[in-house]
């Protein structure tokens, strides 16, 4: 949907609002919430309602990645691609991330970075252990993909987080909950 010129220098005229379109506009990769936060000296809550996924375009996006998102599922679909598949291809891509991340001081701190990276707002709780910690995504971005087709992007969500972890060796994958589980969608790592 294109959003009339008035109503875009509207939407572009609040100080903040703005500052993040430049941030994100300068970046020559996908920014995270809290990248944009730090960047600009905000607080996360602050920069987040800005970037809701619902918010009409406002003309100057390059063709969004959700397009071609929707592309591959359809793609997946029509080839007969399964949830096995796609959590393949997933652990193979987790496997690539988490070598960006062998600095990190652990599986759970390269995990949540990774997550936040891609834009899962990730959220997490550790337990009276001290080994156990549950990592709640606060957002998905792909949710509308993920309610109309779980057994494709949750598969692939969960293979990519499987990769990652396995990759990482410090942690072990307990548990993964995705969109369709009735609660909210959330890995349990434990550390070895």
């Amino acid at each position: 949907m294109r959003v009339p010129r008035l109503d875009l220098l509207k939407a572009l005229g609040d100080n903040t609002r703005y500052a993040i379109y430049l941030e994100l506009a300068r970046s020559s990769r996908p920014l995270a919430t809290a990248d944009i936060a730090e960047s600009l000296g905000l607080h996360p809550n602050t920069v987040r309602p800005h970037l809701e996924p619902n918010a009409p375009a406002r003309g100057f996006e390059p063709p969004s990645s959700t397009m071609l998102a929707r592309m591959m599922v359809q793609l997946a679909e029509l080839t007969g691609a399964s949830g096995d598949d796609a959590a393949a291809v997933g652990r193979d891509q987790g496997r690539a991330d988490a070598t960006d991340h062998t600095e990190a001081p652990s599986c759970l701190e390269a995990l949540v970075t990774q997550l936040d990276t891609l834009g899962f707002d990730p959220v997490v709780d550790g337990t009276d252990d001290g080994e156990t910690a549950v990592i709640a995504f606060t957002h998905c971005p792909f949710r509308e993909l993920a309610e109309a087709h779980p057994e494709l992007v949750c598969s692939l969500h969960r293979g990519m987080v499987e990769g990652f972890v396995a990759a990482m060796g410090d942690a072990v994958l307990d548990d993964f909950h995705p969109l369709v589980h009735r609660q909210p969608c959330q890995v349990t790592l434990t550390a070895r």
